[in-house]
């Protein structure tokens, strides 16, 4: 069974990380523990973009981003699938230089070391130079780049639809199962 950690930094696009946690509740029959990292930017972008608070409503384990005994800080904890919705530049450039100075990047660099799935959502643009280079680095070491761009095809007519598009293709790249608009469908 699927152990995921979802962590969510503070760049703009609380609704990614929103979306996502709403279908990994509906999608609970694939994994056996989700686990939530938020930065204290993360809470404040989200209490600024969305409903207030409204990320202590989903049923998860909860960490601090100071806690180093949480499971996922070391291989042994097992969790196979570490999602950044938002990833923050800065977060992204920890996570590329192997800096593990708070929880979220020590766990994406035990991710990368254990050769599991770390998917980065990436919220910015335009993008410089060093944040090319730095998701070059992810990618060479096997993460994936995910941007926060929405696709168009099936028609959003809602913001939750069009970060729907997001989160859907989220879903997939971690090997779960989701309801969505297939191309050629």
């Amino acid at each position: 069974m699927r152990r995921i950690l979802v962590c969510v930094t503070g760049a703009s696009g609380s609704i990614y990380a929103q979306s996502l946690l709403q279908k990994l509740m509906l999608a609970r029959s694939q994994w056996e523990q989700l686990a939530v990292v938020m930065t204290t930017n993360a809470k404040a972008v989200w209490n600024t973009e969305l409903e207030p608070n409204t990320w202590k409503e989903f049923d998860v384990l909860r960490y601090e981003t100071n806690d180093f005994s949480a499971p996922f800080a070391s291989g042994s904890g097992q969790y196979d699938t570490m999602i950044v919705v938002p990833c923050s530049m800065g977060t992204l450039g920890r996570i590329a230089t192997g800096v593990s100075s708070d929880l979220i990047t020590r766990a994406a660099d035990v991710v990368l070391k254990e050769r599991r799935k770390l998917i980065c959502v990436v919220r910015e643009t335009p993008y410089n130079l060093i944040h090319i280079r730095n998701m070059e680095t992810i990618t060479l070491a096997g993460g994936i780049i995910c941007p926060a761009t929405p696709s168009f095809y099936s028609r959003p007519s809602t913001l939750q639809e069009v970060a729907a598009t997001v989160t859907d293709r989220v879903m997939d790249l971690a090997g779960l199962s989701v309801k969505t608009f297939r191309w050629g469908q």
